[in-house]
């Protein structure tokens, strides 16, 4: 067998293992050059029968043409059990047309698992990398001094960053804080003077929903009412569930009757709460939850914020292949871009207005409202 082909059938037969070949590590192990690998995927990639990328190949069977993915993006998200699945899945679609492929890694909220993720991708040869750090407990100068390590394109996605160096990466974000303000918004639109606030605060969404209630509070004129931070629930549903009662109580106490609810989970189970005190659910209580994972299954249909999340996945994509295009053509250092895509406010039967129909109007009041029963 002559020394090409064998070069050959060593590449192919690792992207067909392993999805992806290093042209460095192929060079290491076949004790060539990695110019002389890269000719080698160059042929395949003419022949179809591997994809180059920047940094080696990919398996040309994720394609259905031999030309679709020029680019290897590496993803690294907390979760893919709530919020980041939809994003990913924008992400996805769109990758086909922008001749992408994804690599996905999950830190479970880990710092640590996340920078070893990052690392695995960065070893694949990733061009660019879609990142939505984790926040929690972490110091932000350290996050921002790693992520300034990072020797590929960047974009932050759902996260907004501080510190120098990690506030010029670009980034694509729902703004929760004008979800938060067409929330409150319609509840008054709706006639309500007074709106309560319980946020699920250890996230790295609360405090712009908290931002987004306190300004459309302040800028509507209404009065003051309940605000509670609510705990996770899960590991303590007890917790949860006096949580819960207290609100109502206060509620009961302060003449409020409409509530503000991050998450649609919390949002969930206050409707359960208040059904189980005899409550009725709008016309004792108006309930908008904050996000819309699974509120249309609630006992009493929530009216919820939703935000864009597919939309943002594919805003993160076209900002990280522009960036990829910009190395690879030797373009100059072009401005960052920080992308904020609006939610809309989803209604169903919580919120006591008319499936279908317009929210009575109120003088000064906006934000975009979509409809469905």
């Amino acid at each position: 067998m002559d020394l090409p082909r064998a070069r050959h059938e060593y590449l192919l037969r690792e992207v067909e293992l392993r999805g992806s070949v290093r042209s460095a590590q192929a060079a290491t192990h076949l004790g060539v050059s990695e110019v002389t690998v890269r000719r080698d995927i160059a042929a395949l990639d003419r022949d179809g029968r591997l994809v180059r990328v920047h940094g080696g190949a990919i398996a040309a069977r994720s394609t259905r043409a031999p030309t679709a993915a020029r680019a290897l993006v590496g993803v690294v998200v907390p979760s893919t059990t709530a919020h980041f699945p939809q994003m990913v899945r924008g992400m996805e679609a769109l990758a086909p047309s922008l001749h992408a492929r994804l690599v996905l890694g999950v830190s479970h909220y880990r710092p640590e698992v996340e920078e070893a993720q990052t690392e695995r991708l960065l070893a694949l040869g990733v061009s660019g990398l879609v990142l939505a750090p984790t926040l929690r407990d972490r110091d932000e100068a350290q996050l921002g001094r790693w992520l300034a390590t990072l020797t590929v394109p960047v974009v932050l996605v759902e996260r907004r960053v501080e510190p120098p160096g990690a506030r010029e990466l670009d980034l694509a974000r729902t703004d929760h804080a004008h979800g938060a303000v067409i929330a409150v918004e319609h509840l008054a639109r709706l006639g309500h003077t007074r709106v309560a606030l319980a946020v699920y605060d250890r996230t790295p969404t609360a405090p712009w929903i908290r931002q987004g209630h306190a300004d459309a509070v302040a800028r509507l004129g209404l009065d003051a009412a309940p605000d509670t931070s609510l705990p996770k629930g899960y590991d303590d549903p007890a917790e949860l569930a006096q949580a819960l009662e207290a609100l109502l109580d206060d509620c009961a106490a302060t003449g409020t009757r409409a509530v503000l609810v991050h998450t649609d989970d919390h949002a969930a189970r206050l409707v359960e709460t208040a059904l189980d005190r005899g409550m009725r659910v709008p016309e004792d209580l108006a309930v908008v939850a904050y996000d819309d994972e699974n509120a249309e299954l609630a006992a009493v249909p929530l009216t919820a914020v939703t935000p864009p999340r597919r939309e943002v996945g594919r805003e993160a994509l076209r900002l990280v292949l522009d960036r990829v295009g910009d190395v690879g053509q030797g373009e100059g250092v072009r401005a960052s871009r920080h992308v904020e895509l609006l939610p809309r406010l989803t209604v169903r039967e919580s919120c006591g207005a008319a499936l279908g129909g317009a929210a009575p109007d109120g003088a000064g009041l906006t934000g975009p409202v979509a409809r469905r029963s």
